[in-house]
């Protein structure tokens, strides 16, 4: 990893938050940057553009850190978790929030299609859930949040590559959840069931918004601010599961 790809690394003992899938300054990313920003924990921002991480990291306070990594591969946490052990002895915070929405009829799906999915699904999160339990479990606190869909419970075409990694994720999150809890690291695993008010939806389906109406999207900051509740929960009482959901939103 080149020294370019990362801002301001210098500065030692920090208390940091690691978010993957950071780029879109308008999604649950880029609003968890400004929650964790808030709390004075120090964002360290990963995603594969550097151009969108930059502009997240010159709005935020915390003076933030951002590496391009591809965390689908050994070498990309390794270079996430080099940053992040300069930095800290562990995280306070890591979310897993790389996105690997894709819709394809599944007759035809190409291979490749169905592996990507794969790779920043389950794949992703047990390398970054392994690396980052390494180290909260020997300090014996913090906590891995990992986003997840309402196909990570039910599967449907044309979604079935989305639903498939989705699916794997939360199992990887539950095996995590269920071994590094009794050593003081809570993992969570969140549901998001509906459209996200953001950059992505926004500006694939603009009419989107206006059809659902007034509360009819997930809202980024309340989704973060979830997050950060769950992040926050005394030990005596840990969620492993949370559903976030527009109130006019089916279920």
């Amino acid at each position: 990893m080149a020294a370019s790809d990362i801002i301001r690394a210098a500065n030692s003992d920090s208390q940091i938050a690691i978010i993957i899938g950071a780029g879109s300054r308008y999604g649950i990313g880029g609003a968890m940057a400004r929650r964790v920003s808030a709390e004075g924990l120090r964002p360290v921002l990963v995603g594969r553009t550097r151009e969108k991480l930059e502009r997240l990291a010159a709005e935020l306070p915390s003076d933030p850190v951002t590496i391009v990594a591809d965390v689908t591969t050994e070498e990309g946490v390794a270079e996430v978790f080099d940053v992040a052990d300069r930095l800290t002895a562990a995280p306070k915070v890591v979310l897993y929030n790389a996105g690997n929405m894709v819709a394809h009829d599944t007759l035809t799906m190409p291979t490749p299609v169905f592996e990507g999915a794969w790779r920043s699904g389950p794949l992703g999160g047990f390398l970054i859930g392994q690396a980052a339990g390494q180290r909260m479990a020997t300090a014996g606190t913090g906590t891995i949040l990992f986003t997840g869909a309402t196909a990570s419970l039910r599967s449907r075409p044309p979604f079935i590559a989305f639903a498939a990694a989705k699916a794997g994720l939360r199992a990887v999150a539950a095996g995590l959840a269920r071994e590094l809890g009794p050593r003081g690291v809570h993992v969570a695993h969140m549901i998001i069931d509906g459209g996200v008010d953001g950059d992505q939806l926004n500006g694939k389906a603009p009419e989107l918004k206006d059809r659902l109406g007034e509360n009819g999207m997930l809202d980024p900051d309340a989704i973060a601010e979830s997050y950060w509740a769950i992040h926050r929960q005394h030990p005596s009482a840990w969620t492993f599961e949370a559903d976030l959901r527009p109130f006019k939103e089916t279920f």
